[in-house]
C-alpha cells in the first residue's frame, strides 16, 4: 500500500468536490489510503490552479491528478509540480498552450449548452429544470433533483481563460470518454484524447456524470493509472 500514490481529485462545473464521493469509496476499497478532493473556487483558472498546487505541495510522495469536466483544464494548468506522476481526464477538457474550455467547446457545441445560462453576478447556471437531461441523464430523477439544486455555478470568466504551458506535455496522461456526454460533446473528447497522445484511452456509455453514474469504471481507471505510474 505504501507505493500507491496519492490521488488528487478535481471537480468541474455545477458542481464540488463532493461529486467524487463514490469514486472516493471504490478507491478506498482498492487500498488507497491517501485520497483528497480538492474544492475549487471556480472564479478563475488562475486560482484554481493554485487552490490545486497548494493541495499537491502538501503531499509527501508522488501524485496522481484526476480531473472531471472543467477539473482537465486545472489539473493541466496546475500538474507542472515535481512530485505530480500523471495526469486522468474524465470526460474533462484537456486544453493546449493559449488554448481555453471555451474555444474548445466553440468547435462542436454540446447538445445541452442552450441550458446555461448567467444570472447578473455573472455566475453561469445550469438550469435546475434541464440539469438532470444534460448532466446526469443516466442518473435516477431524484439525483438530478439534488444536484441541480446543489450546484456550484462558476464566474463566466473562467470558461474564457487560457492555459499557459499544459501539464499533459510532460507527464504521461490518461483519457476516459463519456459516449452519451451533452456538456462536453464527445467529439471534443476523442480530438482531446488523441491530441494527448494518452497511454490509454476508455470509452464508456455514460452523461457527463461519470464519477457518479460510473464509480466503478472511474475507479478502475484510475487504479491502473496509479499503477502504471508507480512502477
Amino acid at each position: 500500500m505504501s507505493h500507491k500514490p496519492t490521488i488528487i481529485l478535481v471537480h468541474g462545473f455545477w458542481g464540488g468536490a463532493a461529486h467524487w464521493g463514490k469514486v472516493i469509496l471504490e478507491l478506498a476499497y482498492r487500498g488507497y489510503q491517501s485520497v483528497h478532493a480538492v474544492e475549487l473556487p471556480l472564479t478563475s483558472l488562475a486560482e484554481d490552479a493554485e487552490r490545486t498546487r497548494k493541495m499537491v505541495a502538501q503531499q509527501k510522495g508522488p501524485v496522481l491528478l484526476v480531473g472531471h469536466s472543467y477539473g482537465g483544464a486545472v489539473i493541466t494548468e496546475a500538474g507542472d509540480q515535481p512530485n505530480v506522476a500523471g495526469l486522468v481526464y474524465i470526460a474533462a477538457f484537456a486544453p493546449d498552450e493559449g488554448e481555453s474550455p471555451a474555444a474548445i467547446t466553440q468547435r462542436h457545441p454540446p447538445a445541452a449548452m442552450a441550458n446555461i445560462e448567467p444570472d447578473s453576478d455573472s455566475y453561469l447556471w445550469l438550469k435546475a429544470d434541464k440539469f438532470h437531461e444534460s448532466f446526469c441523464q443516466d442518473l435516477p430523477p431524484e439525483e438530478g433533483v439534488v444536484l441541480a439544486a446543489t450546484q456550484k455555478a462558476p464566474l463566466a470568466g473562467t470558461f474564457g481563460d487560457v492555459i499557459t504551458a499544459p501539464a499533459w506535455r510532460k507527464k504521461p496522461s490518461w483519457y476516459q470518454i463519456a459516449s452519451e456526454d451533452r456538456m462536453i460533446a464527445p467529439e471534443n473528447q476523442r480530438a482531446m484524447s488523441a491530441r494527448l497522445g494518452a497511454r490509454r484511452v476508455m470509452t464508456l456509455e455514460a452523461s457527463h456524470a461519470l464519477p457518479q453514474s460510473k464509480p466503478l469504471e472511474v475507479a478502475a481507471f484510475i487504479d491502473e493509472a496509479a499503477m502504471a505510474v508507480s512502477k
